[in-house]
């Protein structure tokens, strides 16, 4: 009788552990499939889909501050590019510089104002005159706000009977605005100047 009771006592034990040890099991593997699926939750979250020439393209949402380096050159490169990269047709030099124009402040406006008054935009639409801009480096420092940025460029100057290759350097400080559909990138180029722009070659048309 005594050993009976024994034997249902250990049995007791260790169905007992055995539980235990089931709820335990349960318990990690509830929170692990928890996890996992928060995980797969947010990665999906951060992935979208562009569509561009009919063609479904994946891309990846990251924060801001792991982007503004990227974000800073290519606004900054995009302003110069409006800027200077034009045509001479006064509806091509209007639509380039006004998008330059929302992408810095007044130094920006107040050096397009003074080329208009000189008539450079006058002589590029009478003279059949194009400017081509290429980039050649971009350095911004983001240890300090605003961002400093250094920019140089080769400038094409397309005339009839010849093509000057002139070579700009400019510099200016980026701070954050909000984004929209004319500043994408939410900055704004303050205290912008012409460091250098000289001539590095000439060539003859045929």
């Amino acid at each position: 009788m005594f050993r009976a009771t024994k034997n249902i006592d250990t049995a007791f034990k260790q169905v007992r552990l055995f539980s235990i040890a089931v709820i335990i099991v349960c318990l990690l593997l509830t929170v692990f499939i928890s996890y996992k699926s928060y995980q797969l939750a947010t990665q999906s979250q951060q992935k979208i889909f562009i569509l561009a020439n009919g063609k479904a393209l994946e891309a990846y949402a990251a924060d801001r501050k792991d982007n503004i380096p990227v974000e800073a050159r290519d606004h900054v490169k995009m302003f110069h590019h409006f800027f200077f990269t034009l045509d001479p047709d006064d509806k091509v030099i209007n639509a380039n510089i006004n998008k330059a124009l929302y992408l810095a402040d007044a130094t920006a406006k107040q050096q397009y104002d003074n080329l208009k008054e000189n008539g450079y935009y006058t002589n590029l639409i009478s003279g059949n005159i194009s400017q081509e801009m290429q980039s050649d480096s971009i350095s911004i420092d983001t240890n300090d706000y605003p961002y400093y940025f250094r920019y140089q460029g080769t400038q094409k100057i397309i005339r009839p009977t010849t093509i000057v290759t002139r070579s700009l350097i400019t510099e200016g400080y980026l701070r954050n605005v909000s984004r929209s559909d004319n500043n994408a990138h939410g900055f704004l180029i303050e205290r912008w100047k012409t460091i250098a722009n000289e001539d590095i070659n000439i060539e003859n048309r045929q």
